[in-house]
């Protein structure tokens, strides 16, 4: 069955890859992002928490001395009590809120490579329109954003669960321990139940980046027909690109013309190939093919090579080699330095004869 012209199953171009990147069109998952800020998060706080459980404990005993000797509060103590809180804030959470921010903005830039585009951020009237925000409520994209979060959630609470279920016996247990003894372990308890919903998050995250890596692609699609249409405008018209090709061969004809007169010898068969050799022993380490022509052209090398006098040579296997193996301006290869050594032996000897 014919495919139909409409239809957009051409991967997106470069080009079009990059206007998108423009728009600020481009791929990135959200739950990588939630995913990388959890993981820090958990990690930082596990490494800080001597330094976060420090500044608490202090926070608690300056509290505790002040209320201690003082009977009444007023302006200036409930000033004092919040500098001591915003201190305790800033040496327990900061660290940790710096190290998840920068853990978000390299997760973020990861993905995006650095696009920092404000065109998303100009005002649409499209996006103020309540028909196509009441479409959007069912779009296929709102409904697996819904169905998502329900996972999410579900899986949240089953792995709550199944904790609280296994550690059932355990709790109960705490309530015959001290509070000094009992702190560690609800603390290491606590980051077990933080890291099986961390890996849980972690699942769901790849699943996302895959899924929106796939809808990406999808909606870059091209049809055919767009895919021509690019080539036509980046490349030009087939037909102004044709004359262009066809000029600069003939110019390239042009420079080869023009390089027969300085060759040494043109080795032809008698009407359809002509190739012409120059060797230079300072230069090159072997003869390099200054033209070659077939039919015409063969016949205007020759022309040519008769009116400067250069030597002339009929051996209608080498030249037919030589023409379809080496390109312009290239020395031949090893295979043909005998064959091209004895005609070269003989063009010296006429030289030397003649000069006698």
């Amino acid at each position: 069955m014919a495919e139909s012209a409409g239809e957009k199953s051409e991967k997106a171009t470069p080009r079009k890859r990059e206007d998108e990147r423009k728009e600020g069109n481009i791929f990135q998952s959200k739950e990588i992002v939630i995913c990388v800020t959890m993981i820090v998060s958990f990690l930082s706080f596990k490494l800080l928490y001597s330094t976060t459980e420090n500044s608490l404990v202090n926070c608690m005993r300056q509290f505790l001395q002040l209320t201690a000797t003082q009977d009444t509060i007023n302006a200036d103590d409930t000033k004092n009590f919040l500098i001591i809180c915003l201190k305790c804030i800033a040496i327990a959470g900061c660290p940790i809120l710096l190290i998840v921010m920068l853990a978000a903005i390299i997760s973020t830039v990861a993905q995006t490579k650095g696009l920092f585009n404000f065109k998303q951020l100009k005002p649409k009237f499209s996006r103020m329109d309540p028909l196509k925000g009441f479409k959007n409520l069912f779009s296929l994209r709102s409904i697996l954003e819904i169905l998502k979060a329900t996972f999410k959630i579900l899986i949240l609470f089953y792995v709550i669960y199944s904790f609280v279920k296994d550690n059932l016996f355990f709790f109960a247990k705490l309530m015959n321990v001290s509070i000094e003894a009992a702190v560690p372990e609800v603390g290491s308890i606590c980051f077990s139940l933080i890291k099986k919903i961390t890996i849980a998050f972690a699942v769901i995250a790849i699943i996302d980046f895959m899924y929106q890596k796939f809808d990406y692609e999808k909606k870059l699609r091209m049809t055919k027909q767009e895919v021509k249409d690019e080539y036509k405008n980046t490349e030009g018209n087939p037909q102004i690109k044709g004359k262009i090709k066809q000029r600069q061969q003939n110019m390239a004809k042009q420079r080869m013309i023009q390089a027969v007169p300085s060759a040494d010898v043109i080795i032809r068969n008698p009407t359809h190939v002509a190739v012409a050799l120059k060797y230079d022993k300072e230069k090159n380490h072997a003869p390099i093919v200054v033209a070659k022509g077939i039919d015409e052209l063969a016949l205007r090398i020759v022309a040519i090579a008769k009116e400067n006098n250069v030597y002339i040579c009929e051996n209608i296997p080498l030249a037919r080699a030589l023409c379809a193996q080496v390109n312009l301006d290239c020395e031949i290869p090893a295979e043909f330095y005998q064959a091209v050594a004895e005609i070269i032996a003989v063009l010296y000897k006429n030289r030397d004869e003649q000069l006698i």
